[in-house]
């Protein structure tokens, strides 16, 4: 019997002081001193024996970010001489899409492997922007599986990126009548991706990669910038290439499995000198979701043509280009999927979506809405302990010092994430019923949206609203 697949984790200590969130600030003069049990020794997170040892060894940094704020030492101290306080440098990273907490939560679980736990509960808004206006169906999760997420009742991950036959046919003495392309599969719904900024060195890149290759799964990358070091990962490497450019990288191609190719019109009349130069390729058209393009119809004409993924690329916010009222991913992704349904060929290609992918139930929700999978970059980069300071672009210096990052241990923070992600992904699958990802594909039944949930509710009552609200 295979074994099944996990993603193993081990603990990856970060290198640099993380940017925590919560300190507790104590007032040791009024300490009473003759407590039975002091309520530091009480700390089911054990935060204050792990910076008391910190600071006994002089041993940087100390896991602020570890406290959960379960309010525990404030309200059980006898003598109250504990107060609660957020860091004034922890308001400075990010942005208004990649909060602090994204990062924070993000540093945690690559340090850890581990979900992320919340003692004081879910503290956001219940609607907000993006994805945040969109909630899963957990009404499963009352007969949750016999054993756990990774018991007997195996939760399958997997997606394929090859184009699927649409049907199959079959000979009088039961042979197929019709051929079938060999399956390029991966074992989780996520793939990698080059950043767009920030310090991309060898050690960086090789991090990324090492980690693809460890979990299964490919990474998009530039094939301009694949040096010779970054062969021995060939089947790992998705190369990014160009109408025009394609032809300079004959080498490059017979060793990988999988190409990108940016669209443009008539991107078309290339495909078969692609497949010329290695038969087996896979063949990926990138499409970015601009306000200008009809993007839906462009899918559906790519959907026929002898391709097998459509890769569409939002902002880094998952905001549409080019617009003055951009829309979020989520709703283009629903426009793409519809439409290709309606053509017939929803079926026989596949979608990986790009943009505003910063936590596991992203990737559900993107699934949702009809996407196959995903493609993720900045994660990468915030595992590997990246602020998102913006130092690098403005020729700064990195904090972190990312530029010499041993690749082993950037690879272990990549893995880590990834292993919070997948767990993260299989308790919302089984709190959904499902024991497969591909099954989750377009299941908007499965969601609920606060758009319509206002219309239904509130509308009759109200009215319809006449100013909308940015949810993108």
């Amino acid at each position: 019997m295979p074994q099944k697949y996990n993603i193993s984790t081990k603990a990856a200590p970060p290198r640099f002081y993380p940017v925590g969130k919560y300190a507790t600030i104590e007032f040791r003069e009024d300490c009473a001193g003759s407590c039975k049990e002091c309520v530091k020794k009480k700390c089911v997170y054990d935060i204050f024996k792990d910076n008391y040892l910190h600071m006994s060894q002089m041993d940087e940094p100390e896991y602020l970010y570890t406290c959960n704020s379960c309010f525990r030492c404030i309200q059980e101290c006898t003598k109250g001489i504990f107060s609660r306080v957020v860091n004034p440098e922890y308001r400075e990273i990010g942005d208004d899409y990649w909060t602090p907490d994204v990062l924070g939560r993000t540093w945690c679980q690559a340090h850890t492997g581990s979900v992320p736990v919340s003692g004081a509960g879910y503290r956001g808004p219940f609607a907000g922007k993006g994805f945040d206006s969109m909630w899963t169906d957990m009404s499963e999760i009352v007969r949750p599986t016999r054993d756990g997420i990774h018991g007997r009742e195996y939760i399958n991950t997997c997606i394929e990126l090859s184009r699927r036959p649409e049907r199959l046919t079959f000979n009088k003495d039961g042979s197929l009548a019709v051929e079938v392309k060999p399956i390029l599969e991966i074992p989780l719904p996520i793939l990698f991706q080059q950043p767009d900024f920030g310090v991309l060195s060898k050690k960086v890149l090789i991090s990324m990669l090492k980690a693809a290759q460890t979990i299964g799964t490919k990474m998009f990358i530039n094939a301009a910038d694949v040096y010779e070091n970054l062969m021995p990962f060939g089947p790992v490497i998705i190369p990014l290439v160009k109408k025009d450019t394609f032809q300079n990288y004959p080498t490059l191609l017979t060793r990988v499995d999988m190409v990108e190719i940016e669209y443009e019109p008539g991107i078309e009349k290339v495909f078969g000198a692609l497949k010329a130069m290695n038969e087996e390729l896979v063949i990926s058209v990138g499409v970015s979701l601009r306000a200008n393009l009809d993007y839906a119809a462009i899918c559906v004409e790519l959907s026929k043509a002898d391709i097998d993924t459509i890769h569409v690329y939002a902002d880094a916010h998952g905001r549409e280009f080019e617009s003055d009222n951009p829309r979020f991913i989520k709703d283009m992704l629903r426009d793409i999927h519809l439409a290709l349904v309606d053509a017939g060929t929803r079926q026989q290609i596949n979608i990986i979506a790009s943009g505003g992918i910063c936590m596991a139930e992203h990737v559900n929700k993107s699934i949702i809405c009809g996407a196959d999978g995903v493609a993720i970059d900045r994660p990468l980069l915030i595992a590997m302990e990246c602020r998102l300071c913006d130092r690098c672009r403005k020729g700064l210096s990195c904090p972190v010092e990312l530029e010499s990052i041993d690749p082993a241990y950037g690879s272990n923070r990549i893995i880590n994430l990834m292993g919070a992600w997948r767990n993260q992904m299989l308790e919302m699958l089984g709190a959904m019923g499902l024991r497969e990802a591909r099954r989750l594909r377009g299941e908007v039944g499965r969601s609920m949206w606060f758009e319509d949930l206002e219309k239904e509710s509130f509308a009759p009552i109200f009215g319809e609203r006449k100013v909308s609200i940015d949810v993108g």
